[in-house]
């Protein structure tokens, strides 16, 4: 699971700053410890500091999650940057854009830092705290209380500004430090001589009080200090764990923490600070809602004493967190190296490693290869053969032509099995302009990204995942990339109707449809250039002979006019260029018409109206057909693949659906006995385009869904 460490040190990234700044500062030595800790743990960690560019670096860092893999978390260290209730701005930020994370709401920290407000809950519940009273100004009446009193900031941590007093005058003069440095009412309260009990606790209903810290002060007065905690007294304070009390205090003083931490409304861990008088009574002092997991502090001393390690403790907290927004059981244990569940195999591998998902997405996209790039696609046919190879696959030599398509299988071979179709060419003109990838929240763009880049990045990963579940060497599959996409796969053409008609099944790798739209059909289309050559004409001269663009033009209108919905055909110009000399007519036209259909029988009476319209008189004309891309039919069969896809999407709430389109693709040279699924791929958007883009999420789901898939016979059955 992803976690981002959240904490606050010296970014004052604000838009002002103004109000109470927080003195509360982490050491970066800490941060490094805890992300090395859930690194430990199986987790992917990074760090942030909570300022205003917080919710933008958790969008970015946390993409939308598959079914049954927990989404990011948030470990809260955040002290605030600056003015009231500081450590409840982390929390109520992530609350609103809805992200989980460890460790209480700001309800309870709002509760816990005012330290008024918590004893008067205290008290409501019944539980023992000093007596105590607000001092709001400089004018105060004296409290009604005995000496000595101990004056602290109504509302701070960390005991700042905490002072024991044994007068008025000396109250007077303490008060007097607490409004002019933090500007705020001052708690006085009872000051109970006596040892000093630390209860940490962690966990939910209920919480699990760790073994009891008693704080050994040695010299100088019993009350822990800033300057104690940071090192600047010049005493050390001890921390005795477990605290020498007998059993029955012990189990006493753990309860009393308890209540407390369900009496402010905590979550995940707090501590709770008590003093035991001279009588055996205990007094809740405070409550930290955010308690330090600094190596010298009281709570990882406890954790320790419990049998959990700094790297247990962090990790431990995480899934405390998670059990509490995700319930029990959890998905999949996180770091589960070898999984009995090929399908639990599977899931772990491929939602640990998104991270490195969308890295080989952006290794592939900056490596271009256009159609007309013959030296970047060698370059990727070589990057393609290295991950084959090294996840197992070998080089099928009679289904590979140099420079046209390569075609590799695993030792089971491709024969009665999955044949996996993609393109290794960006059908992009060298005109187009260049897109560098680049990362959105929801989407990454790049050029050639959803129609080449993101599916060999989870042709790459499913394989993979089978490999790490022992799967790989036995499943019957073969992998064919073609190189000429761009040109309509007339070269390739051959070789991939060989390969397909030796598979059981067909799956096509392009990408997949705005609602995860399977292709079960597609149109075919056929391409063709029409060369018109006349005679060049100075304009307003008289001739008997049309003139050339005139002539097309009114030809072209006339094979529009094919187009029939009822027929399922259309007729369509894609281009048209012109010759001419300076001062004339244009004398030639160059023009490029498609129709497409999806039969081969209207193609044909099609094509054949097309040449009775373009007709005998006129200019001289020349059609050349330049493509023909035959069209893929639904059958039975490709109703049962897609039905064994749609059964594995419905388990991981992938989206999927069934789905025509216009256009054809490769799918369509499969034979009729082999059935091909089209739009394997993730979800794409403006294909074919400097904008083209695919939808990050699907990646990892698409991924899934072909690991899975390919986990099962063509039947639906594991083999």
């Amino acid at each position: 699971m992803k976690v981002a460490v959240i904490y606050n040190r010296d970014s004052q990234s604000v838009i002002n700053l103004f109000g109470q700044p927080n003195r509360e500062k982490i050491g970066l030595q800490l941060i490094k410890q805890i992300c090395d800790s859930l690194k430990k743990g199986g987790h992917t960690p990074t760090s942030f500091e909570g300022d205003k560019d917080l919710v933008d670096r958790l969008e970015d860092f946390m993409p939308a999650v598959v079914k049954g893999e927990r989404p990011g978390m948030v470990l809260n260290l955040s002290y605030g940057i600056q003015g009231q209730a500081r450590y409840t701005h982390v929390p109520s930020i992530l609350e609103m854009v809805g992200i989980p994370y460890v460790g209480s709401g700001p309800l309870a920290h709002s509760i816990a830092l005012d330290k008024v407000v918590t004893k008067m809950i205290l008290v409501q519940y019944g539980l023992p705290t000093p007596g105590f009273a607000v001092l709001e100004n400089a004018d105060f009446a004296a409290p009604d209380l005995e000496y000595p009193l101990i004056v602290k900031p109504k509302h701070e941590a960390v005991s700042f500004g905490i002072k024991v007093v044994n007068d008025e005058a000396e109250l007077r003069e303490a008060a007097q430090v607490i409004f002019d440095m933090f500007g705020q009412a001052v708690l006085c309260e009872q000051f109970i001589e006596g040892r000093e009990v630390n209860v940490a606790l962690l966990g939910n209903a209920p919480a699990q009080p760790l073994p009891p810290v008693e704080l050994s002060f040695g010299d100088g007065p019993s009350v822990y200090r800033y300057e104690d905690k940071t090192g600047k007294s010049g005493r050390k304070v001890e921390l005795v764990c477990p605290a020498p009390l007998d059993e029955e205090t012990t189990t006493h003083v753990q309860d009393l923490a308890r209540r407390a931490f369900s009496a402010i409304g905590c979550y995940d861990c707090a501590r709770v600070d008590f003093r035991l008088d001279n009588d055996g009574n205990f007094h809740i002092l405070e409550i930290n809602s955010l308690p330090a997991l600094g190596p010298r502090g009281s709570y990882v001393r406890a954790a320790k004493e419990a049998g959990l390690d700094f790297a247990d403790l962090v990790n431990r907290l995480v899934e405390e967190a998670s059990a509490r927004y995700f319930g029990t059981p959890s998905p999949p244990e996180i770091g589960t190296k070898k999984a009995k569940d090929p399908e639990t195999g599977i899931f772990n591998y491929l939602t640990q490693r998104r991270d490195r998902i969308e890295k080989r997405v952006r290794e592939w996209t900056d490596r271009g290869s256009r159609t007309s790039d013959v030296i970047g696609l060698d370059s990727a046919e070589r990057e393609l053969d290295r991950v084959l190879v090294d996840t197992g696959l070998a080089p099928v030599a009679d289904l590979t032509e140099r420079g046209v398509a390569k075609t590799w299988a695993t030792p089971a071979g491709l024969d009665g099995g999955t044949l996996l179709v993609g393109h290794l060419d960006v059908p992009l003109a060298d005109s187009a302009p260049g897109q560098h990838f680049r990362r959105e929240p929801e989407w990454l763009y790049g050029e050639g990204i959803a129609t080449s880049r993101a599916p060999l990045v989870i042709t790459e990963f499913a394989l993979r995942a089978l490999k790490s579940s022992r799967m790989l060497r036995t499943t019957k599959l073969g992998v064919m990339y073609y190189r000429d996409e761009g040109r309509d796969a007339v070269f390739s053409n051959d070789v991939l109707r060989r390969a397909m008609t030796r598979a059981k099944r067909v799956l096509v790798l392009r990408p997949a449809g705005p609602d995860g739209g399977l292709y079960m059909s597609r149109r075919g289309h056929r391409i063709f250039k029409l060369t018109v050559e006349g005679a060049p004409v100075a304009p307003g001269r008289a001739s008997k002979r049309p003139e050339a663009l005139v002539w097309t033009a009114e030809r072209i209108s006339a094979i529009a006019a094919l187009s029939s919905r009822k027929q399922r055909v259309s007729a369509s110009l894609l281009d048209m260029r012109t010759v001419s000399f300076a001062n004339l007519l244009p004398h030639r036209v160059r023009a490029t018409v498609v129709i497409t259909y999806a039969d081969l029988d209207v193609a044909d009476t099609t094509e054949a109206s097309i040449r009775e319209i373009l007709g005998k008189k006129g200019p001289q004309w020349q059609l050349e057909r330049v493509s023909d891309r035959p069209p893929l039919h639904e059958t039975k069969k490709s109703k049962q693949v897609f039905g064994s896809i749609e059964a594995l999407a419905g388990r991981w709430e992938i989206p999927i659906e069934s789905a025509s389109s216009v256009w054809p693709s490769v799918a369509g040279l499969s034979p009729d006995a082999v059935p091909a699924v089209c739009g394997v791929g993730p979800v794409g958007r403006d294909l074919n385009t400097p904008q083209e883009a695919v939808q990050r999420i699907s990646i990892l789901q698409r991924a899934l869904l072909l690991a899975q898939l390919l986990a099962e016979s063509p039947s639906g059955k594991r083999e």
